[in-house]
């Protein structure tokens, strides 16, 4: 069900054993929330719903698109998302867009509110817990001092305020979680909880057709990788070392999908293949139909600390990866590492690449799905709701 208007929520007369109020924006990562049921953010409560809880998700979209309620059946508990744009000149009225938040979510009659994605969520879950006098949880899915918004003066105080308020942190990393505990010194329960994935989506392919699909050479050695093609996620490293590679291996082609920074365009020439955006359902094909991925990220406040989600996706997909010596992919594949090369340097990445197509290693990493990370989960969020 879909409805345009001010943020809401139903009397639901339901049994689920928690009221839980998610608080998120909208788009990440190039991807919709709400409509694409996309990642970390849609998981989370969609797996707590399954679990029998009552969730109302309130998402804000900086970007321009009809308001809108969204009712996600689920078996046994209940989602619901509430959808509100920043640039909808009535968010300005009435106290603004905080004030409509907390008339929604205090009719919503929440056990706990959980606040994600950014530093403006953290912030408002915070004082929406206050107000209510209800307990606070935040997940930490990335270093949110690493995001540009960070810079905004004023925005690292509240982020520090709302982790110190909170009752219970999750963290994406444990290299994240160990930030956390020195950063801000919470005295909140605080547990580490990755990304998972969707197994019935990100399985092997057939090779050969996975080519033919996405119109890729059939009999090439095909290296590449996929997500944000930007200089600070770490892609120049993999420009710099393609013309090495290249040049010591004839029949290696290099394959690339995702949005592109501005004025920083991909190689170019008859052996590069850039397929643009992908949709999530094309991302098995692709990571099927390649020979060797590369997961590139930097030794910094973002790389260190984030989940390598690209990499866990490549390997349910059978495809073996070389990766950056840094964060929590360097810790899982410490046992092997010839599949590591020093962050930001071209010739390392180049020389462990050429290692792979010689002498191919394969890894095998423990890779869990969205119910069981969430169920492992929910022992701490209700302990932390018990706390009101």
């Amino acid at each position: 069900a879909e409805a345009d208007g001010h943020i809401q929520a139903e009397s639901l007369d339901l049994t689920s054993r928690m009221h839980i109020a998610f608080l998120c924006k909208q788009q990440y990562t190039g991807h919709d929330v709400i409509r694409d049921r996309y990642g970390r953010l849609y998981q989370l409560p969609l797996q707590l719903a399954r679990l029998g809880h009552t969730v109302a998700g309130f998402c804000l979209s900086y970007h321009k698109h009809s308001n809108g309620l969204w009712i996600h059946p689920t078996a046994t508990g209940h989602l619901q998302w509430t959808s509100r744009t920043l640039l909808d000149p009535t968010s300005l009225l009435h106290g603004g867009y905080p004030l409509e938040l907390l008339r929604g979510i205090r009719s919503f009659e929440p056990d706990i509110i959980v606040g994600a994605s950014d530093i403006p969520h953290a912030a408002l879950a915070c004082w929406i817990a206050r107000k209510l006098d209800r307990p606070l949880a935040l997940d930490l899915y990335d270093n949110f001092e690493s995001f540009g918004q960070a810079r905004i003066p004023g925005f690292v105080r509240m982020l520090s305020h709302a982790i110190r308020r909170a009752s219970l942190l999750v963290c994406v990393t444990p290299q994240l979680e160990q930030f956390v505990r020195q950063q801000y010194r919470p005295t909140a329960e605080i547990t580490v909880m990755g990304n998972g994935l969707d197994r019935s989506l990100f399985h092997p392919r057939e090779k050969l057709a996975a080519r033919r699909m996405l119109n890729l050479p059939q009999d090439a050695f095909l290296i590449g990788t996929a997500g944000n093609l930007h200089r600070l996620k770490g892609i120049a490293t993999v420009y710099g070392a393609w013309p090495e590679i290249s040049a010591s291996c004839p029949d290696a082609q290099l394959v690339l999908a995702g949005p592109v920074e501005r004025g920083y365009p991909p190689p170019s020439g008859p052996k590069v293949h850039f397929l643009g955006n992908l949709t999530q359902a094309q991302m098995p094909e692709l990571f099927s139909a390649m020979d060797l991925g590369i997961v590139s990220v930097l030794d910094s406040a973002f790389g260190r600390y984030c989940f390598p989600q690209k990499a866990y996706e490549m390997l349910a997909c059978g495809l073996t990866v070389i990766a950056s010596d840094v964060g929590a992919l360097a810790d899982a594949l410490s046992d092997t590492p010839e599949l590591l090369f020093q962050p930001g340097d071209p010739g390392s990445l180049a020389h462990a690449a050429l290692r792979q197509i010689s002498r191919p290693k394969q890894t095998d990493l423990p890779i869990s799905d969205w119910a069981e990370l969430v169920a492992r989960l929910e022992p701490a969020l209700t302990r932390a709701a018990r706390l009101a």
